[in-house]
């Protein structure tokens, strides 16, 4: 009698697992079938505006994506882009320092901002209701942000603050800016987005209002609205905040081009808070959007996603040389990094670590990854997407920094289905073009040895 319970009870839990399967399948059909749907427009004052309407709740999410990201700076002036992103809330003309956040979380919104080295983005979550305060507050601070030096020195503090607790004071905090700086030549995507304390400290309310001039223009930006209104309405509105705000001359373009490496690069650092080895390796690689950025990044969630990927496998569980381990290409606007990076086994010899990833390296360059290693690839990359374009946020923000990255926010819908397609040989093709010595730069960072010795 137990037996035939357990062998009812096996069936019944391959039943129900296969159920479960069989309603994520549908789920992922349902979430592929669906695309997002918009509409572009241009303002007088060239500011691009994106709509998307979705009645699915009452909620909408506006996202506001200047190009000004840190390889906008110049040499002696950097960190000009996160120090704004900063600045922008310390009040305008009709908006006090501090009640941007005050007004959103009153009613019952959500807000952040960020930078990075291609962009500065801008957004809220709010009630359907309340899409005059969205706009609002977002188009009084494009218009008449207060540069003072009360803001700016108050601002530049908790910069450096910033910078203290994510860089300087964290273990590994270094270790990426210390990468790029070593891999790349070109200065945009060479130095620190959040800049160096000398150059912070250097700044003067000159500076900032210059960079506010040429960068915060209605002509430098892209407005996306995502969620529960009227489209002709929403527009009627966008027009009535920000159609009066000036254009300016368009910025200057950085130049991003990245002279081809022809030798190995190589570095290692010393950290004071580290306790076990890192490794990182870094490919310079073809941008974001193009064919081979996608069967790069195919690349590298077969190596490194899941348990089941060829790292996890060969380097955390079987030869127990890594603790961690990642694998994949950073997108940009311009060149990009595949980066491969572990946290070292304590005492294990960083340079066996990284003979035994290129073996891996060159297992994907002569022979092709297998059709179920593609095909579980494939199917995250669908349970992704279903995921990531439930919230209005999402769309909101990939509508915009597509327009701005690729003048294209329809790669929200056709991003994935290039994923989808990356073949074998592809991959092999991208391994061999890219992950080759003279490309590469490897940094190797080292727990710094304290007084008398001691680790």
């Amino acid at each position: 009698m137990d037996e035939e319970q357990n062998l009812n009870s096996m069936k019944l839990n391959q039943r129900i697992l296969f159920m479960a399967v069989l309603s994520l399948l549908l789920v992922i059909q349902a979430g592929m079938a669906q695309s997002v749907k918009f509409t572009e427009h241009k303002l007088k004052n060239g500011l691009r505006v994106i709509l998307s309407e979705d009645h699915s709740a009452p909620a909408y999410s506006i996202s506001v994506v200047y190009n000004a990201g840190s390889r906008d700076e110049r040499p002696g002036r950097t960190g000009f882009a996160h120090l704004f992103e900063h600045m922008m809330f310390q009040g305008s003309e009709n908006v006090g320092k501090g009640e941007h956040f005050v007004l959103i979380e009153n009613n019952g919104g959500g807000m952040n901002g960020s930078t990075n080295s291609d962009r500065t983005e801008y957004h809220e979550t709010l009630p359907a209701n309340q899409i005059d305060l969205g706009l609002f507050l977002e188009s009084d601070r494009m218009r008449s942000l207060v540069i003072n030096q009360a803001n700016l020195d108050n601002q530049r503090e908790t910069v450096k603050e910033e910078r203290r607790q994510r860089y300087d004071n964290q273990p590994y905090g270094l270790t990426f800016d210390t990468l790029f700086e070593t891999a790349y030549d070109s200065f945009g995507y060479k130095h620190s987005t959040i800049g160096s304390m000398e150059d912070l400290n250097a700044a003067s309310v000159k500076d900032v209002a210059d960079f506010f001039k040429t960068y915060y223009a209605p002509n430098n930006a892209v407005l996306t609205l995502v969620g529960d209104f009227k489209p002709s309405d929403a527009l009627s509105k966008i027009e009535k905040y920000f159609g009066d705000i000036p254009s300016q001359a368009p910025p200057p373009a950085p130049d991003m081009t990245e002279p081809k490496q022809t030798a190995e690069r190589r570095k290692t650092i010393e950290d004071p808070l580290a306790q076990i080895p890192r490794l990182d390796i870094g490919w310079k690689i073809p941008p974001g959007n193009t064919p081979d950025w996608y069967a790069l990044y195919v690349l590298g969630e077969i190596l490194s996603t899941g348990q089941s990927s060829r790292f996890y496998q060969n380097l955390v569980r079987e030869k127990q040389v890594a603790v961690q381990e990642g694998a994949g290409p950073f997108e940009r606007r311009g060149p990009s990094l595949f980066i491969v990076d572990l946290l070292l086994v304590p005492g294990k010899d960083p340079k066996e670590v990284e003979r035994l990833v290129y073996e891996e390296l060159e297992r994907v360059k002569n022979q092709p990854v297998t059709d179920a290693e593609l095909q579980k690839i494939r199917m995250e990359v669908k349970r992704g997407k279903v995921e990531q374009l439930e919230g209005t946020l999402f769309r909101a923000q990939a509508l915009g920094e597509n327009a701005l990255f690729y003048n294209d926010p329809n790669v929200i819908n056709t991003g994935n289905d290039k994923l989808m397609s990356v073949t074998k040989e592809q991959i092999q093709k991208v391994a061999r073009t890219y992950l080759i010595d003279s490309n590469r730069t490897v940094l190797t960072t080292v727990p710094k040895p304290r007084v008398g010795g001691a680790q």
